[in-house]
């Protein structure tokens, strides 16, 4: 039970790491789905091949969205892509480097979806059984058909119950001929995926290391600001939701002195503390207010105090900027006589 909980604490120390944990439950999932489902081919000429690469390619991209619904950082990407230009300058690079982040992480169930859909076989088999060469791995000389009646007789490969056409080719050299190809197609596909894989992380630094480096630090500071502007609404929210509710007991306690029924009134000690965390803004139209001005002009990225403006312009206009000075270190020495 500790190790869950270890586990699972990594998983909440940062976004990333709860990014990779989704992405992980989320592959094993898709094993476990593909394993859990039943899968039957239609074993019609027209059919298989539908059926075969629909079973392939359709849950893949289902997953793939889901990857994108399930991580928080899509909406975040979608809102710094959409908002005004304001004060604050938007960055091409830190949401090309969102947007990949999301990707990569969203390929990962599809990616395991698809190699064990090729290795398992069965899709490859019901897609491509009519294709199988009869003539080199069967008799296409001994039955007198047509072309669509040897159509249908090997559409029907799949359907082992059902295949009637052993003299034509027999249901095992076909099944595992079919087998065989879509093992290497799998084979082929992990490999691809692991050294794609092992490109983007190794020469990717080698690369572009300051501009990964600057991309990533203001990916996270987009989502630790959004986080910590929630958190602020969140508390100006129930402090403002503790001032009205404190006043509303108030004037009923007033009401009722009023009408002559007297009743022990008692201040709560976090009335003021719950004014001081309004900071000023004390009604619905001001807040609003502020909303919309977070959302169209953020505040520049710059911690020095900026200059104040005047009625003609900005004051020290034409004057460098001064900084407070840094705090004189001194330094004390001790001599001892041994």
């Amino acid at each position: 039970m500790d190790k869950f909980r270890m586990i699972f604490q990594f998983f909440q120390s940062n976004q990333e790491s709860f990014m990779n944990g989704i992405c992980g439950i989320m592959a094993l999932a898709s094993t476990q789905m593909y394993s859990a489902f039943d899968f039957n081919c239609p074993c019609l000429p027209h059919y298989n091949l539908a059926y075969g690469l629909g079973i392939l390619l359709v849950p893949p991209f289902i997953l793939f969205l889901l990857g994108f619904v399930l991580n928080n950082n899509i909406s975040m990407l979608a809102e710094e892509w959409r908002r005004p230009q304001g004060r604050r300058g938007k960055d091409p690079a830190v949401l090309r480097y969102m947007f990949c982040s999301m990707a990569q992480r969203a390929m990962i169930a599809p990616a395991v979806w698809v190699s064990v859909t090729l290795l398992d076989g069965k899709c490859i088999t019901c897609a491509f059984c009519t294709s199988v060469p009869v003539e080199s791995l069967g008799n296409a000389s001994h039955p007198r058909l047509s072309q669509g009646e040897i159509q249908r007789v090997l559409a029907r490969i799949p359907c082992k119950e059902i295949y009637n056409g052993q003299q034509l080719i027999a249901n095992e050299v076909a099944v595992r001929y079919l087998r065989c190809i879509s093992q290497a197609l799998g084979w082929c596909f992990v490999l691809l995926m692991t050294t794609l894989a092992f490109l983007v992380r190794s020469l990717r630094p080698c690369f572009s290391q300051a501009a990964f480096l600057k991309s990533r630090y203001w990916s996270h500071y987009i989502d630790i600001e959004r986080k910590l502007f929630d958190e602020t609404c969140a508390e100006h929210a129930r402090s403002f939701a503790k001032v009205c509710i404190q006043q509303f007991f108030e004037g009923m306690s007033t009401d009722l002195v009023a009408s002559r029924c007297h009743l022990p009134r008692k201040a709560p000690a976090d009335t003021g503390e719950a004014a001081e965390k309004l900071l000023g803004i004390t009604d619905q139209g001001t807040m609003n207010m502020a909303l919309k001005s977070w959302h169209r002009c953020k505040p520049p990225l710059q911690l020095h105090p900026a200059a104040l403006p005047t009625g003609n312009g900005w004051a020290g206009e034409g004057q460098p900027p001064t900084y407070p000075s840094a705090p004189r270190r001194e330094t004390a020495a001790y001599y001892s006589w041994v």
